[in-house]
């Protein structure tokens, strides 16, 4: 009887806002090790490493090392994970490797954090060993990545809602090609332009074109994947733009046009990828004319921890101090030094201090006064269903009561707030508030799903673009830089077993 087949398995997964003064360091990363990351309860992790073991593969995993999106990740502390990584496949010599990324991870040294990692590994393992990669669907896909990997794909729904899914398919997708059953070939395409909005795939212009890719999908028995890449906003890279990817068992003559016709359609419908954000006042009046709606849960677009920035905004505290008097919410701000000086206060104590504004260039801080109602760890469990399972930490929090119907979350790290039980693990219940905030633009709305009525607001902040607020020297945003009507080409990537196909076939 033959010897299974060896697969090593890594996470390494972060969104990287250029924008965000804070560069991230090894301190804001959660890092596990040993086969107890196997049990990891949700994500493209979680698909691949189930589905590899239910199929009798030996599975390697390495670590696992993920953070919430924040500034460029600090380079030293990359290279130590890359090499670990490194050191590993060097060791255990894998038939396969199998990697949950998110696709848009800088350092401080380099925008195409995932290519140099892919590259460092082709090097090490040659042309013939397979490499798997489940990505996000806002990643910044390179050729770097594209030429290094066998299989590139991502998750198709924003919010994403089918991330264990994705990694399912990863692994499927390896365990053919082990087997010989796959000989795998991506063809992608590129739409050399950043969109500014309408990120949301179940409506609008990005939802047509996911179903053209469906049907496409459907007519080509050959086709194995199409994804769509609408690319990370604050990064800053030549690269930068929508990228379609289209992997197919073996060469297909089609998939080139396939690729291309869906790559272009981005330039054809570029004037619909506009969000329909409501301003400040807008909003607290919805809330305060809509009880029957209430509990509202309010995406602040501006200062979104889920893309990045620091969640340390006090615009949406000051307007429903000063304005609306009548209203009952909860929301987070990031200020490590009012967290701590609250806990040190003590539960029950009445507190005076200025919170908010202490990273994002811009922000003004709020003088407020409140009482401690709670004071925490801030360790939670994500209830879901985006990263519901997981750990989140917030570090130090303290929760003040301010005119005794506000209640503000003092975190010492950005919170996960997208979720419910950022506010339920610090005693708060969701039904007795006409509203909480959310630092999230899109995943909030499935994670709130049948709680609270969700609705988007435009806020100030790095977490969202916004025509010539940020300086940008590569990247090309629509319709903020004179973009020429692109002539989109396909390319192919193909690497082992396809790229001696490829050869043969040319002779």
């Amino acid at each position: 009887m033959s010897e299974p087949y060896c697969v090593l398995v890594a996470r390494l997964y972060h969104e990287s806002n250029r924008l965000n003064p804070e560069p991230t360091g090894e301190a804001r990363f959660l890092v596990e090790r040993g086969r107890d990351i196997l049990q990891s309860p949700s994500g493209v992790f979680k698909g691949l490493t189930e589905t590899l073991g239910a199929a009798g593969i030996k599975i390697e995993p390495i670590f696992s090392a993920g953070a919430p999106p924040s500034g460029l990740v600090n380079h030293d502390f990359y290279l130590r994970l890359r090499d670990e990584l490194l050191d590993a496949v060097r060791s255990i010599k894998p038939d396969a490797i199998g990697l949950e990324l998110h696709g848009a991870m800088g350092t401080t040294e380099t925008p195409d954090a995932e290519g140099d990692l892919l590259e460092a590994l082709r090097l090490v393992v040659g042309p013939d060993v397979p490499i798997g990669i489940g990505l996000d669907l806002h990643a910044h896909v390179t050729r770097r990545m594209l030429d290094n990997t066998d299989i590139c794909i991502a998750c198709k729904e924003n919010p994403h809602s089918d991330t264990i899914k994705c990694g399912q398919k990863v692994a499927e997708l390896l365990i053919a090609q082990l087997e010989g059953r796959l000989t795998p070939v991506t063809v992608s395409a590129f739409t050399p332009m950043t969109l500014p909005g309408a990120c949301d795939t179940a409506s609008g212009p990005l939802a047509e074109i996911h179903a053209k890719a469906r049907d496409y999908a459907a007519l080509c028995p050959s086709i194995k994947d199409i994804s769509i890449f609408n690319a990370f906003r604050f990064v800053d890279d030549d690269e930068m733009g929508q990228v379609v990817t289209v992997l197919s068992d073996g060469r297909d003559t089609k998939t080139a046009s396939l690729a291309v016709d869906l790559a272009n359609r981005f330039w054809i419908e570029r004037e619909r990828f506009k969000d329909d954000l409501l301003a400040v006042d807008e909003l607290f009046d919805l809330i305060r004319n809509s009880p029957e709606k209430r509990p509202f849960v309010i995406g602040d677009m501006g200062d979104r921890v889920l893309a990045g920035a620091p969640g340390d905004s006090t615009v949406l505290l000051s307007a429903v101090l000063d304005h609306y008097p009548g209203l009952r919410g909860a929301l987070t701000i990031t200020d490590p030094a009012a967290a701590a000086r609250a806990a040190e206060a003590g539960m029950g104590a009445t507190i005076t201090l200025p919170v908010g504004a202490g990273f994002t260039p811009g922000f003004t801080s709020r003088l407020i006064t409140g009482r401690v109602d709670h004071v925490s760890d801030g360790d939670f469990v994500l209830d879901g269903p985006f990263h519901g399972g997981e750990r989140s930490v917030m570090g130090r929090t303290a929760v003040l009561r301010v005119d005794n119907r506000l209640h503000v979350l003092l975190t010492g790290k950005p919170a996960y707030s997208h979720d419910p039980a950022a506010f339920t693990s610090q005693g708060l219940v969701l039904k007795d508030l006409d509203f909480v905030v959310s630092k999230s633009g899109y995943h909030f709305t499935l994670n709130f799903a049948g709680r609270a009525t969700p609705v988007l607001v435009n806020t100030p902040g790095i977490g969202y673009y916004r025509k010539g607020e940020f300086k940008y020297e590569k990247s090309r945003f629509w319709p903020e830089h004179n973009i020429p009507a692109p002539t989109i080409a396909a390319r192919q990537h193909y690497v082992g077993a396809a790229l001696k196909s490829m050869r043969e076939t040319s002779e």
